[in-house]
């Protein structure tokens, strides 16, 4: 009864959202319908576990090539693309909440969002958590304590939970990248260079 009635909500959310077809599936429709599945994964008390496996399905479409294929492709029928969904819950064990969630996707015909609403619905639970959401490249490689380090120390800056998204880019000469929020710190060599090289052709 409670996935029914979340599932109504959601329905009830897709009728909205096809008053502004013309305008494609916006971040709006897919916040409704990430903030959906966090309801509902809220109110049966496994948002740990959705949460979880919603980062295994990104990582899936991430590495499986063909998998992304069949998720864009809008010819796929239903039919195929649900039992593709069952095979990787059974092998995967994936939470049922997050399986139904998925199939509900397919007959809704929004299985082509699937990334997109699964990252925002990542993001929705993050930020119930109170956590600031801090993005770093480095020019070096860091160890899994440096990361913690940054982490534990950016925490107390802010003096809020840090959820931190590391890259090691090796596009950069030295330095490193940080963005908080929609703030960004840049110590990169690169970048200073680049700015330099830019006052000079202004000059």
């Amino acid at each position: 009864m409670l996935i029914n009635a979340s599932f109504n909500r959601l329905i009830n959310t897709n009728r909205e959202i096809k008053l502004s077809k013309n305008r494609g599936f916006s971040n709006t429709s897919a916040q409704r319908y990430s903030l959906a599945l966090y309801e509902l994964s809220s109110e049966a008390n496994s948002l740990k576990n959705v949460e979880l496996h919603s980062f295994a399905m990104i990582n899936l479409i991430g590495s499986s090539k063909d998998f992304s294929n069949l998720i864009k492709d809008p010819t796929e029928n239903q039919e195929k693309l649900i039992l593709v969904i069952n095979m990787i819950s059974e092998k995967f064990q994936i939470d049922d909440l997050l399986k139904n969630f998925m199939v509900f996707l397919i007959k809704k015909r929004r299985f082509f969002y699937l990334e997109k609403i699964l990252k925002r619905f990542i993001d929705i639970c993050s930020e119930k958590r109170g956590e600031i959401k801090a993005e770093i490249k480095s020019a070096k490689e860091l160890s899994n304590e440096e990361i913690k380090k940054i982490t534990e120390d950016l925490a107390q800056n802010f003096s809020s939970k840090m959820k931190l998204n590391y890259k090691h880019d090796k596009s950069l000469i030295g330095g490193l990248i940080v963005k908080i929020g929609s703030t960004m710190v840049d110590t990169s060599i690169k970048n200073k260079l680049q700015q330099i090289e830019n006052r000079m052709i202004e000059a």
